[in-house]
């Protein structure tokens, strides 16, 4: 498999394997470069003021945050697991209610533990921008660790041994 196979692979997984990226119909546009450009088609589901028409705040958090991680993994060599250290998110208009929301982000420096990205996201312009963002990812979060091994294995019930007096 590919370099650019395997990270449309991974933003497929991504989208797919998150319920909430699922559940939001995220797609990707084009991944590649260190860059990720995702879309959230605009859904009466996903308004935030039914008075307005337009999308949640949370919803626009979500795929800056989702795009940020794609972008990640399109500038990383070998895959890793990746959490998102810092996200910072700055408002600045409602989006356009009826129009899809856009999100470019775009990994712009990589350390050994830290992925730095820069993103935007917008309805018709990324010049006009709905908001934009600033995230920070820890690099290989699951410390070299399996999928899951940082989970407790499940206890089995116990069996009743008889009455306590109290």
């Amino acid at each position: 498999m590919s370099d650019n196979e395997q990270t449309k692979f991974i933003a497929a997984a991504m989208n797919e394997g998150s319920p909430q990226a699922k559940a939001l119909g995220f797609a990707t546009l084009e991944i590649g470069d260190a860059v990720a450009v995702l879309k959230v088609p605009y859904r009466p589901e996903i308004v935030g003021d039914p008075e307005t028409g337009v999308i949640a705040g949370g919803v626009v958090t979500t795929l800056l945050d989702h795009a940020s991680g794609q972008a990640v993994h399109a500038a990383l060599a070998a895959w890793t697991s990746i959490a998102t250290l810092d996200l910072r998110i700055d408002y600045m208009r409602a989006a356009e209610p009826g129009l899809d929301i856009l999100a470019r982000a775009h990994c712009y420096k990589v350390t050994r533990s830290v992925a730095f990205v820069r993103a935007v996201a917008y309805d018709r312009d990324p010049e006009d921008p709905v908001a934009t963002a600033q995230a920070t990812f820890m690099l290989d979060s699951s410390a070299g660790k399996k999928a899951g091994a940082n989970l407790k294995p499940s206890r089995a019930p116990r069996a009743k041994t008889g009455s306590v007096d109290g």
